[in-house]
């Protein structure tokens, strides 16, 4: 088994991460990625190794459609900057927004959304993000505000944390709710739907294990499926295509646009949208590109250790 670590910057601050850092792995079918975030212990980190093993190792499942349709994800930036990424996202139209960024104020978030509702036109659709960072309340009140400001929103993806609020909210708004955290961070990924809390799901690959415990995952719930990125690589990217490419239905516009925030990639030919869509295929690392991202010795040598440590935690 061969084993490259990257160290990327971003092209904006995401995820509180200004650079983005993993752990690839080679086996005989190819290349997986392994990149928990680093606030993640062993255990919270043992599905993403099981999901580079499965990508390595045993290959992806037979794909029912070719191109996956995708979202242009917008960070917690400036209106002139949410504008352009929209405008050079490669013929997206559907844009997922992030919102409830420490610091910033309602009024922001609303000429953030505003820019991108421009950018897109009124026929675009508009998805936003709170990555669970809201209580009840507040999701209820800003909400409809957002709303308008977008001309509309897709869905609203995990206003709150609990599995309890976001039902409470999804009966007092008009919002459709997709549930992300709630499913791939969850002891119990299907009470989201045992409670009528949602009207979507986010699923990503690494986090549920790999694509095939993301399919089950995905048939068991019973609810639409959007699939999103882990902000990986392009060999991240082609499991969470693997992963959509393989669900008998898909409804909405996927999150696995999101190579572009990255200032480089580890292929030649990076996963990214050509009219609004990305080809279903494996990212192939080259070493001249594996050279180019390589972490510092310090960094690479963390990741060893890290490797080791989750390995050893599935024992």
């Amino acid at each position: 088994m061969r084993t490259a670590c990257y160290a990327i910057d971003l092209h904006t601050q995401f995820r509180g991460l200004t650079r983005r850092d993993g752990l690839l792995i080679q086996g005989d079918a190819g290349w997986g990625e392994f990149s928990p975030f680093w606030d993640y212990d062993a255990p919270t980190s043992r599905p993403w190794l099981a999901a580079a093993h499965e990508a390595a190792e045993h290959g992806f499942p037979d794909p029912v459609r070719t191109r996956i349709p995708v979202n242009v994800t917008v960070p917690a930036t400036t209106p002139q900057r949410a504008y352009e990424i929209v405008t050079g996202s490669g013929g997206c139209t559907t844009a997922k927004v992030k919102v409830a960024e420490p610091g910033q104020t309602l009024a922001e978030e609303q000429a953030r959304l505003e820019a991108v509702r421009a950018a897109l036109g009124p026929a675009g659709k508009v998805r936003i993000d709170a990555n669970a960072a809201w209580d009840y309340e507040t999701a209820r009140t800003r909400l409809p505000s957002l709303d308008r400001a977008a001309g509309g929103l897709e869905y609203a993806e995990q206003p709150c944390a609990a599995v309890a609020d976001l039902a409470a909210l999804r009966r007092a708004t008009d919002v459709p709710i997709a549930a992300d955290e709630s499913i791939r961070r969850a002891a119990d990924p299907y009470e989201v739907a045992r409670a009528e809390a949602a009207d979507v799901v986010v699923v990503k690959v690494q986090p549920l294990g790999g694509v095939r415990p993301a399919l089950r995952v995905a048939e068991d719930i019973g609810l639409p499926v959007v699939v999103s990125s882990a902000l990986e690589t392009s060999v991240g990217i082609a499991a969470g295509l693997a992963l959509a490419a393989a669900l008998p239905t898909l409804e909405h516009a996927c999150g696995l646009a999101t190579v572009h925030l990255f200032t480089d990639d580890v292929t030649d030919q990076p996963l990214l949208p050509v009219g609004g869509a990305i080809d279903v295929r494996r990212a192939e690392p080259t070493p001249e590109r594996l050279a180019a991202t390589a972490a510092d010795p310090q960094l690479a040598a963390r990741w060893q250790a890290r490797l080791k440590a989750v390995a050893g935690s599935q024992l």
